[in-house]
């Protein structure tokens, strides 16, 4: 999969990158801090991200101003520049009419855009979000912890010693391989400088778009880790509770980043594909019985790949996958897995492999 990277200017000159990968109904990722569209495309703590929503839907990313390909040196850094931002991103890129998929503080940019622009926007997809910044939820004491943490910033941001930024690593990702943490820690420096990050961090603090939320009218999905260490399971609850009819999931993870090898991982991806459906990946009449895990296996399947290689590109174990293609023999009542190639081949399934 490749991207090609294009610029826009917003408002006030800010020049800001932006790519478009995948293929599939247009889904905007809003503005949020950690992005560089070049790192993010190798980094293990975001390439599982990027890479499944551009297998699914035409995925327009963009680098928020400050970070990334985006202009580094800009006057403004407020939550309303990053919505005027947004604006522009889509403009320039020529979607229309769009699902956002907001997470962190950029669900609340993708709140305030879908609140003044109701015409534009068909779902709104938010994840371990929240409606009002650190310093307009917080005590007193977790105010004075989130300050120190600008302090932080300040110091270490951009040092060869990894510890300052370690807290971050730890609070977004406590329960990933090592290794990802690692990649996360390296990839902070990349995406903005020391000034930026505390000014970025200060200006999320300072973020209320409790109001915005109450005039959102389209279909909205709000999941949220029920032990997010970073973001408070209440906001997330609280967020949807704003929204007229949003639908809420939790999920059992403490991860506010996570990766496939969360539990949770499969979870939020059934909820995103069950909510904004891809268009590639809608089943037949046929299949509509199937839940969207059995026919992502029954795609496999089709393909001829066998359990273990199955397994392996889904990151389940093989228990789990012969578990599922049981129940999926059930479902499309087939004996075994030749019946099943030929039904799913019938169907339209399995093509990607015969093409390539």
């Amino acid at each position: 999969m490749r991207q090609q990277v294009r610029f826009c200017t917003s408002f006030d000159g800010t020049r800001i990158a932006y790519a478009i990968t995948g293929g599939g109904p247009p889904l905007v990722r809003a503005p949020h801090w950690f992005s560089h569209l070049e790192h993010d495309w190798t980094n293990p703590a975001f390439q599982p991200w990027v890479e499944d929503l551009s297998k699914r839907y035409s995925f327009l990313r963009f680098d928020q101003r400050g970070c990334g390909l985006s202009d580094r040196e800009v006057a403004e850094i407020t939550p309303e520049s990053h919505v005027r931002d947004l604006e522009c991103v889509v403009d320039a890129a020529g979607v229309d009419r769009f699902a956002i998929f907001g997470a962190s503080q950029g669900s609340a940019f993708a709140v305030a855009y879908a609140a003044r622009h109701p015409e534009r926007v068909s779902h709104l997809l938010l994840y371990g979000g929240f409606a009002r910044g650190w310093a307009k939820r917080g005590s007193a004491a977790s105010i004075a912890q989130n300050e120190t943490q600008v302090r932080l910033i300040e110091l270490g941001w951009g040092g060869d010693e990894p510890s300052f930024r370690q807290v971050f690593a730890t609070q977004f990702m406590p329960d990933a391989s090592l290794e990802t943490i690692r990649a996360f820690n390296a990839m902070m420096p990349l995406t903005s400088s020391a000034k930026n990050a505390a000014k970025i961090f200060l200006t999320n603090g300072s973020i209320d778009m409790e109001a915005e939320a109450r005039q959102v009218r389209c279909p909205t999905l709000v999941v949220h880790g029920n032990g997010d260490l970073r973001i408070p399971f209440e906001e997330g609850r609280r967020l949807a509770g704003l929204i007229p009819g949003a639908r809420f999931v939790s999920l059992e993870t403490r991860n506010h980043l996570m990766t496939p090898g969360d539990p949770a991982w499969q979870k939020l991806r059934d909820a995103i594909v069950e909510f904004y459906p891809p268009a590639q990946a809608r089943a037949p009449a046929a299949f509509q019985q199937l839940t969207a895990r059995e026919r992502d296996i029954l795609e496999l399947i089709a393909q001829g790949l066998d359990n273990a290689q199955i397994a392996a590109r889904l990151t389940l174990s093989e228990k789990t996958v012969r578990n599922n293609i049981t129940h999926i023999f059930d479902k499309i009542q087939v004996e075994n897995r030749s019946q099943a190639i030929v039904l799913a081949r019938d169907q339209g399934l399995g093509q990607e492999s015969r093409q390539s």
